[in-house]
């Protein structure tokens, strides 16, 4: 049988030897939850935060004792050194008129999604190829810790071909807590899902097509599309689907929020603990079987919240350093997820095969 044996390599952390200073545009949630955290745990450097909110950037200037708070992007870039990284964590209607306030030839690192379509996406792309900018898109799952330890070990060579990708996730996701997403017309793919798109790209490579169907739920009527079933083509040797159902309510017992990887020597199995009693989340682990063996959990040590948003600030720092040659979430790496998720959303308005009835009275 032929089979085939190659699949990418993929992206393990980085940390840059000198960190540069991070100006950070934007102080909701995302930042306060997860970029602050991050970033004071690797003791790396915020000068500064903006919003138009500017009592809220005050409020976390004053927690996390950073030198200056400022009420736009444009006072913002006005203070920053030459150096500077953007941590630019404004809604994805709002990045690309953002992204123009930006010195050129700047680095930045955008939070997803890039943009609230392909087209915005492909603007976005444009902008920053004209102004010459160092920019990534915050696509951090990809560097949660149960994740970069299953990564290490494909490298390795202890999985072997992957064959098999699944990600599942049930749980009850408080979207009222958002209140931009009240009125947006895509919703979990957009918002949620790209995630695994881009995981499934980084662990696989590019899918040739894909079938999806994304659907609303009654809990939230009011609400865009929030569970979807995407399965990615991969040939004939690959299984690879996700599926997700945000509004099971029913208490911790049948939730659920995993990918799992089988391979030809190995497999390993992720819990994604930050879906599950969201906002509080569970731990993330992750187990690993050889073929023929047992499963047996491996130390991790983190979570995707805040541990994974190191990695990607710290990629994008080492490689405006030289210490790494590949930016690994580039813009022209992300527009191919962005190209995905619109893929996933023509694929559900389409619909499916239809099926065939003949009768036989």
């Amino acid at each position: 049988m032929n089979v085939p044996l190659e699949q990418p390599e993929i992206s393990t952390t980085m940390r840059p030897d000198k960190p540069r200073p991070i100006v950070i545009l934007g102080a909701g949630g995302i930042v306060r939850d997860a970029h602050l955290p991050a970033y004071r745990k690797a003791k790396w450097p915020v000068i500064g935060i903006a919003d138009v909110f500017e009592e809220r950037a005050a409020q976390l200037q004053a927690e996390y004792q950073i030198n200056r708070s400022f009420g736009s992007i444009a006072e913002a870039v006005a203070f920053a050194p030459e150096d500077a990284v953007y941590d630019l964590a404004v809604p994805a209607s709002s990045i690309l008129e953002s992204l123009k306030f930006l010195p050129d030839g700047a680095a930045v690192l955008m939070q997803k999604p890039m943009g609230e379509t392909l087209v915005e996406a492909i603007d976005i792309l444009h902008l920053c190829r004209k102004k010459r900018l160092t920019a990534a898109v915050n696509f951090q799952l990809r560097w949660s810790p149960n994740l970069l330890k299953a990564g290490e070990l494909m490298n390795s060579g202890a999985i072997g071909f992957i064959h098999d990708f699944e990600l599942q996730v049930s749980c009850r996701m408080p979207w009222e807590n958002w209140e931009f997403l009240a009125s947006a017309s895509r919703l979990e793919v957009l918002y949620h899902s790209i995630h695994y798109l881009d995981l499934a790209r980084a662990w696989l490579g590019e899918p040739r097509s894909v079938y999806a169907k994304t659907v609303r739920s009654p809990r939230s009527p009011r609400l865009a599309a929030t569970k979807s079933v995407i399965a990615l083509d991969y040939g004939d040797w690959v299984r690879s689907y996700i599926a997700t159902d945000h509004s099971n309510a029913y208490g911790p017992d049948h939730q659920r929020s995993f990918v799992q990887i089988e391979g030809t020597k190995g497999a390993v199995h992720a819990q994604i603990g930050g879906n599950l009693d969201y906002p509080n989340g569970l731990p993330d682990t992750l187990d690993f079987a050889p073929e023929g063996g047992s499963w047996r959990r491996l130390a991790i040590g983190g979570n995707w919240f805040p541990d994974a948003f190191v990695g990607s600030m710290g990629s994008l720092q080492s490689f405006l350093e030289g210490s790494s040659d590949v930016l690994p979430t580039s813009v022209e790496d992300a527009i191919h997820t962005m190209a995905l998720v619109e893929a996933v959303y023509e694929s559900s308005d389409a619909g499916g095969t239809q099926i065939p009835l003949s009768s036989t009275s």
